[in-house]
């Protein structure tokens, strides 16, 4: 008696359960597998980064120690003169005599010329001019001990609690502040639309009167020359006590994104922190940190934990 022939059908079923019994057969996943980022390395010795579209923080590193500032305090005297709302061309002298940090400090900005206030502030903001920031100051109602009273208001009004000023330039070690404050400082900056448009201002001709004469100025971070970056707000700063010091708003993956990079070794240590973090940001990818940069951080780290420890001690002994 003749066995009937399996249905064509019936072979493929028989076939694939076949299979699926077979021992050590699985399924193969051919989906990419997740990327894990490589932790983010910087020269940085304290660091953060926001997402300030859902405020989640991307990255941090030691970002409530309390420390010098130097021209980042510019950005609090550019919200200050703009909040008093004095007429930006109105023509101002440039007057430093109550900015003793700014003895034998060189410029090329002539005391007691004159220019505009908003030009001013593009001195200030763009290439970090010390004596248009003293001259905001001086030309504010009340004069310059009243601009830095209403600087420290402005701070305590932004919940940043870290933060004393004792001049308008930075010049000072005294300026203090934390990576945390200046995130805030950042969003505030940010609704000032004179203030994104003469912080990422390239380069510019300033014209003074009395006497009159040109001089060219260009902005402190050379990323704004770069077409890739999309920045917001940014301000430089040095000092010796401060290092080398960023905080930055820029679009990052179609986001905005803060950065404040605090205390690095280099002229272009902190420029080239903010490029680690953007790729590490579009690639999960992170690139190395030169030694001698690593050493320097390292030697901050120890310092600040050696002066929390001594101010600890010192309470405790209160």
């Amino acid at each position: 008696m003749r066995m009937k022939t399996h249905s064509p059908i019936l072979a493929l079923l028989l076939a694939c359960a076949c299979v699926a019994v077979m021992p050590g057969v699985q399924a193969v996943d051919k989906s990419p597998p997740a990327r894990t980022p490589s932790p983010l390395q910087l020269a940085s010795a304290s660091a953060l980064v926001v997402d300030l579209n859902s405020g989640r923080e991307l990255f941090a590193s030691h970002p409530d120690v309390v420390v010098p500032i130097a021209s980042i305090s510019k950005l609090m005297t550019a919200v200050v003169t703009l909040d008093a709302a004095q007429p930006l061309d109105e023509v101002i002298p440039v007057l430093i005599h109550d900015t003793r940090e700014l003895r034998g400090v060189y410029s090329r900005v002539r005391v007691n010329s004159r220019i505009s206030r908003r030009e001013m502030l593009l001195l200030a903001l763009m290439s970090s001019e010390n004596r248009a920031a003293a001259a905001l100051a001086h030309n504010y109602p009340g004069g310059h001990a009243r601009f830095v009273a209403a600087m420290n208001a402005k701070a305590r009004a932004l919940g940043m609690r870290s933060t004393r000023f004792v001049e308008p330039t930075g010049l000072s070690e005294l300026n203090v502040s934390s990576a945390r404050d200046l995130v805030k400082l950042l969003r505030a900056a940010r609704q000032y639309p004179l203030i994104r448009e003469l912080s990422t201002t390239a380069s510019q001709s300033a014209r003074f009167q009395q006497p009159n004469y040109v001089q060219n100025f260009n902005n402190t971070n050379p990323l704004v020359r770069n077409p890739t970056w999309r920045i917001e707000v940014t301000k430089t700063g040095f000092i010796n006590e401060a290092g080398h010091c960023l905080a930055m708003l820029a679009v990052v993956q179609n986001r905005p994104v803060a950065m404040v990079l605090l205390n690095t070794l280099g002229k272009r240590s902190h420029v080239g922190d903010a490029t680690r973090v953007r790729q590490w940001l579009e690639t999960g990818k992170s690139a190395p940190v030169p030694l001698v940069a690593q050493r320097h951080k390292q030697q901050k780290l120890l310092e600040w934990r050696r002066t929390q420890a001594t101010a600890t001690t010192q309470d405790l002994r209160r």
